[in-house]
């Protein structure tokens, strides 16, 4: 009998492909997001059995069907809890949540912030389009106010969420920001919310072409997104603009705009970027929606904050294991009955 053992062969996109039709509406952003996680996932270096995929209620959470992975399409706003007591269970695998901005941050916003505060050692992404796509264009949690839908005909008076704020008030240890049409960046995030140690939060400006197309179109377009874009490196200065001669300053702790052709600013005077920074975090995720800035700023992407916390699942184990070694097995009948309990005679 032979001993030779065969080398298994490097895992490629297409292995990560399911045989479904992939059903969402022709144009619409979920694709671009699917062929970018498709293309990360084999250079992960992790066993398609050890990824799970779990999402709940929306356009975006039919992933589960098209990753050839294991997955969950559960319920609405539920992604978060049930991928929580997943990695609690089996705190080995790789889960990510796949969810939307109806669906995590309206009946699902409680489950976010804490799995968000607990830090599991998950990956959410979040594909934001402002709008329910599913359920056929009401205005969603991140509309923006006056936005006229099916549901408010003469315009939202909703205060809007924002994501990445919200995230970091949760203390995320990951909050990020990239677009479904710009295929390398997203790629490179991908791969930096996996690469962190507890929870990351991928927020993905995602266009629903059918009910709130063009909501990022300045953002994503060749001829506006030099200047109204702005993508934050780590230890880089704040720069942007076609010919990138444009920069960010902090004025106190007020960003503003100078030009670098104007002979007073070099990049020496700019904005120095620190993902670990938190109070400059929370400026860049209120840049395009603070009234108290004044003028007009580029949106940024990237990762915004970064921080490293032990993870839920780590401790709980820890403390798992403190206590088996201290008390030995436990007795489930006595955990349940407690020690406030009564004999009747």
């Amino acid at each position: 009998m032979s001993t030779a053992t065969v080398t298994p062969q490097p895992l490629t996109a297409k292995d990560f492909a399911t045989d479904q039709e992939v059903r969402w509406c022709p144009g619409c952003g979920d694709y671009s997001i699917l062929k970018q996680v498709q293309t990360i996932m084999p250079g992960l270096g992790i066993p398609k059995e050890n990824i799970v995929i779990v999402s709940g209620i929306g356009c975006s959470s039919r992933f589960p069907y098209y990753m050839n992975t294991y997955g969950m399409h559960s319920i609405h706003g539920r992604a978060t809890a049930i991928a929580s007591g997943l990695k609690a269970a089996r705190p080995e695998l790789s889960v990510w949540v796949v969810t939307g901005d109806g669906d995590s941050l309206s009946i699902g916003g409680n489950h976010t912030i804490h799995l968000l505060r607990r830090n599991f050692d998950i990956n959410i992404m979040l594909f934001n389009n402002q709008i329910y796509g599913l359920t056929k264009g009401q205005y969603s949690p991140t509309s923006e106010i006056n936005k006229v839908t099916k549901s408010t005909p003469f315009g939202s008076i909703d205060h809007p969420f924002n994501p990445l704020a919200l995230a970091l008030g949760a203390d995320a240890t990951f909050i990020a920001r990239s677009m479904d049409r710009d295929p390398k960046h997203l790629q490179e995030l991908l791969k930096r919310s996996h690469a962190h140690k507890g929870a990351s939060f991928l927020e993905i400006y995602q266009n629903c072409n059918i009910f709130n197309d063009g909501a990022f179109e300045v953002f994503t377009e060749k001829s506006s997104k030099p200047m109204e874009t702005v993508f934050v490196e780590q230890g880089q200065p704040l720069i942007f603009g076609a010919a990138k001669d444009k920069g960010i300053k902090l004025d106190g702790l007020r960003p503003v705009v100078v030009d670098l052709n104007d002979g007073v600013h070099t990049a020496a005077d700019l904005w120095i970027h620190d993902e670990h920074d938190f109070y400059k975090a929370q400026i860049l995720t209120r840049m395009f929606d603070d009234p108290r800035i004044e003028g007009h700023l580029p949106r940024p992407f990237g990762v915004f904050y970064q921080a490293f916390r032990p993870t839920y699942e780590d401790i709980m184990v820890a403390q798992l294991d403190d206590a088996l070694s201290k008390r030995g097995p436990g007795n489930l009948d006595k955990l349940l009955a407690g020690n406030e309990t009564w004999t009747i005679k």
